[in-house]
C-alpha cells in the first residue's frame, strides 16, 4: 500500500451553531485512537495540535450566531490548511461545519499554488448552502459550500484565494435540503444524490461518476465527511440528526473507493458531539471510516467493542 505522511489538526470549532459540544471532537478522536488507526496502516502520522481563532472584530448582526468568531476561525484554518498541506494529507478534526469554510479555502488555495482544480465531495444531510442573509436560524455551519463557492453575502468574510465552481461540488447523502438552497444548487451544476436516489440506484454510482470528473480534470479531491451523513441509529453523537442516513456499510464502500481513487488530498471530520455520543460508539465509527480511506482494507477490520 502506498504510505502517505498524514497531518492531524484540530478544529475545536463550536460557533456555527447554538447547541455546543463540537469543540471536544478533537479530543474525542484522539482517545478514539485516529492516530494509532492510521499508523498501524503504515502512513507516518503528525499531530498538530489544535487551531485557535483569530482575534476578529466585525459589525453586529444581530441574527448571527457569534459571526465574529466564525471569521476568526475560518481565518485561521484557511492559514493552516495552506501551510500543512505541502507536508502530507491533513485530516481536520472538528468541530462544526462551519469549519470548513476555512479548512476548504485553504485547501483551494493549495490546489491553485500546484496548479490543480479543487473538488469538494460533501457527505452530509445537509447542502451548507445558505448565505448569511439566507440563513433563518442564523447558524453559520449552514453556509460553508455557498462560501467557498464564492456566493454573494459574505462580505465580513476573508476574501477567497480561490473560488471552487459549484460544478465542482459533489454532494451525497442530501435528506434536509431547503427547496431554495436545491434550486440554486441544480442551476449551478452540483452533483446531488439524495437518499432517494441512492436507495434507487444504489451510493456507488454517483460517487463514480464524480469520482471520473475529478480524474478527467485532473483534480485533487476535498472530502468534507459530517457525522449526520450516516444514519443516526449508528451514529448518534450530532446535533442535527435526520433519519434515513447511509448505513455503515454503505459509508465504508464510499470511503474504500475514495482510497481506490487516489485523488483525495485532505478530509474533515465535523459534527461530532461527544456530550452526544454513546459510550464512544460515533468517534470509534468516524475513526474506522477514516481508516478505511486511508487504505484498510475489510479483512483487516479490528473488532469494535464498546
Amino acid at each position: 500500500m502506498d504510505t502517505k505522511n498524514i497531518v492531524l489538526v484540530g478544529a475545536p470549532m463550536d460557533a456555527g451553531k447554538r447547541r455546543q459540544g463540537c469543540r471536544m471532537g478533537p479530543d474525542a478522536y484522539r482517545v478514539a485512537g485516529l492516530d494509532h488507526a492510521l499508523a498501524d496502516l503504515g502512513h507516518t502520522v503528525i499531530d498538530y495540535g489544535d487551531v485557535a481563532p483569530d482575534a476578529v472584530e466585525t459589525p453586529d448582526h444581530s441574527h448571527l450566531f457569534a459571526l465574529p468568531e466564525c471569521i476568526g476561525w475560518t481565518q485561521a484554518l484557511a492559514r493552516v490548511a495552506a501551510e500543512v498541506s505541502p507536508r502530507g494529507v491533513p485530516i481536520f478534526m472538528g468541530g462544526d461545519h462551519a469549519l470548513s469554510m476555512g479548512t476548504v479555502t485553504g485547501m483551494a488555495d493549495h490546489a491553485q499554488r500546484v496548479d490543480r482544480p479543487l473538488f469538494v465531495l460533501w457527505l452530509d444531510a445537509h447542502s451548507d448552502f445558505h448565505t448569511p442573509g439566507s440563513t433563518d436560524s442564523g447558524n453559520l455551519h449552514g453556509t460553508p459550500v455557498a462560501y467557498f463557492t464564492g456566493q454573494s453575502g459574505f462580505e465580513d468574510f476573508p476574501p477567497l484565494p480561490a473560488v471552487v465552481p459549484t460544478n465542482r461540488v459533489g454532494m451525497i447523502g442530501l435528506r434536509s435540503v431547503d427547496p431554495a438552497e436545491r434550486a440554486s444548487l441544480e442551476k449551478n451544476h452540483a452533483m446531488l444524490a439524495d437518499m432517494r436516489s441512492i436507495d434507487e440506484h444504489g451510493i456507488k454510482a454517483p460517487l463514480m461518476a464524480f469520482l471520473n470528473r475529478v480524474r478527467a480534470e485532473n483534480g485533487i479531491l476535498h472530502v468534507s465527511l459530517d457525522v449526520d451523513f450516516l444514519d443516526p441509529a449508528i451514529a448518534p453523537a450530532v446535533g442535527t440528526t435526520v433519519p434515513g442516513g447511509a448505513t455503515e456499510r454503505e459509508a465504508h464502500l464510499v470511503m474504500e473507493l475514495l482510497h481506490e481513487s487516489g485523488l483525495v488530498c485532505s478530509l474533515d471530520l465535523v459534527e461530532l458531539n461527544p456530550f452526544l455520543d454513546e459510550r464512544g460508539r460515533t468517534a470509534k465509527l468516524m475513526v474506522d471510516l477514516a481508516a478505511s480511506l486511508m487504505g484498510r482494507r475489510i479483512f483487516d477490520r479490528p473488532t469494535r467493542s464498546f
